[in-house]
């Protein structure tokens, strides 16, 4: 697997994260030997869940809030889903100009299953190709995405994916895309559609 020595990645997620997309795809990124960091909006801890299931899964400590996160300090951004996960932030407006900063940086993102809702409320998806949970594509390509229906898909430094099953294949892309580094300077094609 690539060598990520020396390379940051920050984990944007809250509440009821999707336990498996953000602990399996965490653990392939430190392997990797990325320093991974969680933010979240809130201190302390955030509460895991497992959507299928429907059933709680451990607390995981936060541990930078991201009222004090800096875009510049890392070198890529996770963004895991659980549908409650990222229903909350891409209603939060720090959350949604963290996203936006990191798109039109051209740094990688990873996003998986419904994680691209925060993407949607950055403006990041018009013209890009993109995966996700089959119920968010009406909502990407009314934002101008092309949604396709594939274990991974890589645009330009965003590595998209639908599911936990998938993870196997997203995370060793994602990887590639960070060891890769950045894109250049892209620009949010639809600020005006973020709700802030």
């Amino acid at each position: 697997m690539a060598d990520l020595d020396g390379r940051t990645v920050a984990i944007l997620a809250t509440h009821m994260v999707e336990e498996a997309e953000l602990v399996d795809t965490r653990r392939f990124l430190d392997d990797a030997g990325a320093d991974t960091i969680l933010v979240a909006p809130e201190s302390g801890e955030i509460q895991s869940f497992h959507d299928a299931e429907r059933s709680f899964g451990k607390s995981y400590p936060v541990e930078l809030m991201l009222d004090d996160a800096q875009v510049d300090d890392f070198d890529a951004l996770y963004l895991p889903g659980g549908v409650a996960n990222a229903d909350q932030l891409r209603i939060n407006e720090n959350a949604v100009r963290f996203v936006q900063e990191f798109y039109e940086s051209g740094m990688p993102i990873g996003v998986i299953c419904h994680g691209p809702w925060t993407l949607v409320e950055a403006g990041a998806v018009r013209g890009r190709t993109i995966t996700s949970w089959p119920s968010l594509q009406t909502d990407l390509r009314n934002a101008g995405a092309n949604w396709v229906d594939q274990q991974v898909v890589v645009d330009e430094g965003l590595v998209s994916s639908r599911k936990p099953d998938d993870i196997p294949t997203f995370a060793p892309k994602l990887i590639d895309e960070i060891r890769e580094g950045r894109h250049g300077k892209r620009q949010a094609a639809e600020a005006g559609a973020r709700r802030m």
